[in-house]
């Protein structure tokens, strides 16, 4: 950032947070009784429609439209890109984002065991599996490892590593036939889906009588979400097409017949990403340009210093204050399949 940036950013940042709690009011959108929506998770109709904004990570203009559920509080996007125009909005920058973390093993750890807590061994079907890591977290003989991916090379990458059967394709398509899988786990890809319900049905098709589905996904209606409104991170726009909050996936679980075992919210609120997004569209308005995230350099020593040192003394203390703004950012759920008989596990 140059010296004159520097002083615009100090020059206005009273203005910026005197009027911060506009920016967002100016992006929300009153219901619209005229054009009614029915929710797909509750079916409930009247749908408001609830924020608008662009795909911030990208720093693309284009706004999108979220619907919101008065009954369940579902969120949804109201205008989605097609199925074919979506590569556009993921693309090498997205990817390389986010595949950093997939490749370390400490990433699964807490997630594995979570799962052994209810399902020691079996077959198991990863929804997608990208290159492999959660099933390679299990790779034993108590498993047998199945996984879905859209892409080709990256499924070949998840078979040669952990041994898996990977089907490339839409979750769908998938011709596994019905009670094949002790346990199903879809971590931070069930925003992602087009048909999020009748991905749901599938799951509970899929799953042996007294079998498991885990997942994990953003919550709406969080301290992060709350705080934020539109500059949230997770919102992550046009790309997460569902935003569920724990009613609302409630109540899709049992749409489809699947129980609730557990359903807890962690504390991830993205104050650094956030905070970026509303310093972007501060420095737009006031005529600067800046590299949106998506191609933001690595920092440079001194500025990972001073990363670590915000993450190791403020940030526990900002996370604990964002407690009382809400739940935890991150849905972690266990949703069972019914069983034939008692004692089943």
């Amino acid at each position: 950032m140059s010296a004159s940036e520097v002083r615009v950013v100090a020059q206005s940042s009273n203005h910026l947070m005197s009027t911060s709690n506009q920016l967002m009011q100016q992006e929300a959108i009153e219901a619209d009784t005229d054009n009614p929506e029915r929710c797909p998770a509750c079916g409930h109709d009247g749908a408001e429609h609830w924020l608008q904004a662009p795909d911030r990570f990208h720093g693309r203009p284009q706004l999108y439209r979220l619907m919101r559920c008065r009954a369940c509080s579902l969120v949804w996007l109201g205008n989605p890109p097609s199925p074919e125009e979506m590569g556009y909005h993921y693309g090498a920058d997205y990817d390389r984002a986010i595949a950093g973390a997939g490749e370390d093993p400490n990433h699964w750890r807490g997630r594995r065991d979570t799962l052994w807590r209810y399902k020691s061994g079996g077959a198991i079907l990863d929804l997608g599996c990208s290159s492999g890591g959660f099933l390679t977290s299990l790779k034993s003989p108590s498993w047998k490892l199945y996984g879905i991916e859209m892409s080709d090379s990256v499924a070949k990458k998840a078979e040669e590593k952990c041994g898996a059967e990977v089907f490339v394709g839409d979750i769908l398509d998938a011709p596994f036939a019905p009670g094949s899988f002790d346990a199903i786990t879809c971590f931070h890809v069930f925003e992602h889906l087009y048909h999020p319900r009748e991905v749901l049905a599938k799951v509970a098709e899929w799953l042996k009588p007294g079998g498991v589905f885990y997942t994990m996904m953003p919550n709406i209606d969080s301290a992060g979400a709350h705080v934020f409104g539109s500059y949230w991170y997770a919102l992550e726009l046009p790309r997460h097409l569902y935003h569920f909050s724990p009613a609302s996936l409630r109540k899709l679980a049992a749409a489809v017949g699947l129980e609730e075992v557990s359903l807890t919210t962690n504390r991830e609120v993205f104050i650094e990403t956030s905070t970026r997004y509303i310093l972007d569209d501060a420095f737009r308005k006031l005529g600067f340009s800046r590299v949106p995230l998506a191609q933001a350099k690595a920092l440079s020593l001194p500025r990972r210093v001073v990363r670590k040192m915000f993450r190791l003394t403020a940030l526990p203390i900002l996370n604990r204050v964002a407690s009382l703004a809400g739940d935890g950012e991150s849905i972690h759920v266990v949703l069972r399949k019914a069983s034939n008989g008692p004692g089943e596990r």
